[in-house]
């Protein structure tokens, strides 16, 4: 089915955060914005300038909204403290791999109160360890290691346990990754904990914009 003019236009402002942030605070000029898209989306008859405007506005109206649970979830996020760990490494592994040994890693790595976090996709296993462990996956999996990036850091915002009914709490935090143009390499949620893996290039960039 085809999409509507209004369809099309909430799916644009999505897809571009900042625009999206700007309509949100009320920040734009509508007729300017209806232009822009009918342009890129090639629908530039009058009568769909028009139903740009007029989807435009509507979103504005529910985006503010949005704005209301921003307050909670920015205090909640005042309260909540920031945990970083540089030296991480992701591994992504074929996903015909012994779990025993796997379990072998984990136990030497929790030991000594290591990091070590496995995520298990359709495809594959993830693991999130510390560099200084790096040997341990190689030596076993040498041959099934997909990808491996480093110099990582991980950032743990622990949060009071108030975070399970706040609304759009993740939601808004990836939107500032986003906006500011840094990108996550993984990301896990575990009650409190609200964990992102990112470049060690980006972290100064990052503590600014959590900074609440």
């Amino acid at each position: 089915m085809e999409k509507t003019t209004a369809e099309l236009t909430t799916e644009y402002v999505n897809e571009h955060p900042h625009i999206k942030n700007c309509l949100k605070k009320g920040m734009i000029n509508y007729s300017s914005l209806a232009r822009v898209i009918a342009k890129e989306l090639k629908i530039e008859k009058s009568s769909s300038k028009e139903a740009i405007l007029v989807a435009a506005r509507r979103f504005h109206e529910k985006l503010k909204n949005e704005k209301v649970y921003e307050k909670d979830i920015v205090k909640l996020l005042e309260k909540s403290d920031i945990e970083i760990k540089n030296k991480i490494c992701i591994f992504i592994l074929e996903k015909q791999i012994n779990l025993d040994h796997i379990d072998e890693i984990q136990k030497n790595i929790r030991k000594h109160s290591g990091v070590f976090y496995i995520l298990e996709g359709s495809d594959n296993y993830t693991i999130i360890i510390q560099q200084k462990y790096s040997n341990l996956i190689e030596k076993k999996f040498r041959q099934k290691i997909n990808i491996k990036n480093q110099d990582l850091v991980m950032i743990n915002i622990k949060s009071p346990k108030e975070i399970e009914t706040t609304q759009g709490v993740i939601s808004y935090l990836t939107s500032l990754f986003s906006q500011n143009g840094v990108n996550i390499y993984e990301f896990l949620s575990c009650w409190t904990d609200t964990i992102f893996i990112i470049s060690s290039k980006d972290l100064n960039k990052t503590i600014s914009f959590l900074d609440f």
